[in-house]
């Protein structure tokens, strides 16, 4: 079984849109286990699960569901309950923002300030049997096909936390939407790497920036849309789901900067609300920027938003997402060591807190 889910989940990153490896991997990973745990033969059971995914599209191979005993030729998991793709969240205005013009000098000096305001700050040193908690605010857009119509719809910005244990073994998801108040567990027996690493595996890290950058490359290589947007992509993904030490996080910055084609926008939004200056990169196939947003002053990671630039080529249900859309946007407003599942930092314990 953990060889099929290694399998796929990286058969599934591989596609991806940018900056959503490990969420989707948490996301897939977990309908696999909910199916599994409340599998039941009377229909009407299974039509009322809830779908942990975000609407953003993912192609399953048949093999995927061969696990939960389903047959198909590949789906696209956007789908509610009632077959009208919109899994609860989908209610909120469309998100869009005015497209910042984008800077190619001064990305490389922005990143090393950044990489030494990084290196400045401290972070916590996990025990074992703590967990890394990371508390966020989230929306995504996508296309909903509803009767044979496709719109396209946004989330309401929402809530959603995450515990995972120093190994990566075990987990839980709480997102309003997403998720019943109770959450879902994100325990899995799949070995750490990149896309989908845990606290311990990023403190075996090197943080020497050419030899980590170099380790991007290899270990993606063949996945996403290009090498340099699927090194840039990991990075962000390092940055927002996980909890890098100080000395990691601005290895990363450093190797971010020796990435062609990152450019630097003035003015972003993170979900927040939160405006700062962003480092970014645009992907040609898709039309879309990935943007990792910074407090102007303290250079502190706010979060990431994913802009809809250019149209998309080709006549697709992707050229309904206009220019200015808000494809994915996300910040961070909690990240800490708590004690265990479900445990805030408002209940750490003092003793445990260093």
């Amino acid at each position: 079984m953990t060889d099929e889910f290694d399998r796929l989940l990286h058969f599934t990153e591989r596609d991806l849109p940018a900056g959503r490896h490990q969420l989707h991997r948490e996301r897939l990973m977990t309908q696999i286990h909910e199916d599994i745990r409340t599998s039941s033969p009377t229909p009407a059971s299974a039509a009322n699960r809830r779908n942990p995914f975000l609407r953003r599209a993912i192609l399953i191979p048949v093999a995927a569901f061969a696990l939960v005993g389903a047959v198909v030729t590949g789906v696209q998991l956007t789908a509610a309950p009632d077959g009208s793709g919109d899994s609860g969240l989908a209610t909120g205005p469309l998100l869009v923002t005015e497209v910042g013009s984008a800077h190619a000098s001064g990305a490389t000096q922005l990143l090393n300030r950044i990489a030494l305001a990084a290196n400045e700050t401290s972070t916590p040193k996990a025990h074992e049997g703590q967990y890394v908690y990371i508390e966020s605010t989230t929306a995504g857009t996508h296309v909903r096909n509803d009767h044979g119509k496709s719109t396209v719809v946004s989330d309401k910005l929402h809530p959603r936390q995450t515990w995972k244990s120093l190994d990566g073994k075990n987990g839980w998801l709480i997102e309003a939407g997403a998720t019943d108040t109770k959450g879902i567990t994100l325990d899995s027996d799949v070995k750490p790497y990149l896309n989908a690493p845990s606290y311990n595996y990023l403190a075996a890290l090197t943080t020497d920036p050419d030899a980590l950058l170099a380790k991007i490359y290899n270990e993606t290589r063949g996945e996403g849309r290009g090498p340099d947007q699927e090194a840039f992509t990991t990075i962000g993904d390092l940055l927002g789901e996980s909890y890098p030490t100080a000395a990691l996080t601005s290895a990363l910055y450093k190797a971010a900067a020796k990435i062609p084609g990152v450019v630097t926008v003035d003015d972003a939004v993170d979900a927040a609300g939160r405006h700062g200056v962003a480092v970014a990169r645009l992907d040609e196939t898709s039309g879309q920027r990935d943007e990792w947003i910074f407090d102007n002053k303290t250079l502190t990671f706010l979060g990431k938003r994913t802009v809809q630039v250019n149209p998309v080529p080709g006549d697709t249900e992707a050229n309904l997402i206009k220019p200015g859309t808000v494809v994915f946007t996300t910040a961070i407003t909690t990240r800490a060591i708590v004690d265990g599942i479900k445990q805030t930092p408002a209940q750490q314990t003092p003793a445990r807190a260093s």
